[in-house]
């Protein structure tokens, strides 16, 4: 799978564009903000979006949302139970001075458990609520190495980053799973809590969902800071000390 990070916004969020390795159908994860420059990459790497997906509707991660949309028509997917924070996103924006953007009805909803089958990506949707009360977590896979569920085994370990079109980090390689976490587990870190709807029990519950059910090697897309991989976070993130303990 071909994977292209663009981290946009002033709270540096990543949007993920997800495809077969040589094909242009492909699915955009969280496109938070900076609409001009994540369609010029979309013309740039010749991309048809099938799809929209949003882990969650916090404003960095949604406020590209309706501009991308609008350009590509593709439908947007997004948790349920955050509807209709995406249709009236700047009530919801908790700071001053970000904004303005544009809401957004939601063309499908998600709540986890659902086998989304998009640009010949078969899609496992995970819900991981803690840092929003609808967050969900996608786990994709090329639909032609097959399988059942979402335990899966196999690669995914993201490959050496370098650049690609507008500026974006580019990972790519292995036949396993690929975790499109928004803001769940970070590289080093994990989802705040502070925000409304926020639960720290609930956000280590999901965490612990997803240790035990994918494989170390598991490559994870977080929805900032670097990329990285559920056995490189087993090891080394000092939030995890209590779910990793033997």
């Amino acid at each position: 799978m071909d994977v292209r990070t663009f981290t946009v916004g002033p709270v540096q969020e990543n949007c993920h564009f997800a495809r077969r390795d040589g094909a242009r159908e492909a699915i955009v994860i969280d496109p938070g903000d900076e609409p001009e420059r994540i369609l010029g990459a979309i013309d740039a790497l010749g991309l048809t979006v099938e799809a929209i997906l949003l882990t969650h509707t916090h404003f960095d991660h949604v406020g590209a949302v309706a501009p991308v949309a609008r350009a590509t028509g593709a439908p947007v997917w997004c948790p349920e139970i955050e509807v209709p924070v995406l249709a009236d996103i700047m009530s919801y924006v908790p700071w001053p001075g970000f904004g303005p953007f544009e809401s957004y009805d939601a063309d499908h909803t998600v709540t986890g458990g659902e086998r989304l089958e998009l640009a010949g990506l078969d899609i496992d949707v995970l819900f991981t609520p803690g840092h929003s009360p609808g967050h969900v977590t996608y786990g994709a896979r090329e639909a032609a190495t097959g399988g059942d569920g979402v335990a899966y085994g196999g690669g995914g370990t993201p490959a050496a980053i370098d650049a690609g079109a507008g500026g974006a980090r580019k990972a790519g390689g292995g036949g396993g799973i690929h975790l499109f976490s928004g803001d769940v587990l970070f590289q080093g870190s994990i989802g705040r809590t502070d925000l409304p709807g926020g639960d720290a029990p609930t956000l280590m519950r999901s965490i612990a969902t997803l240790l035990e059910t994918f494989p170390d090697e598991t490559a994870v897309y977080p929805g900032h800071m670097g990329n990285t991989t559920l056995g490189r976070e087993r090891q080394s993130n000092p939030f995890l000390t209590e779910l990793t303990r033997h």
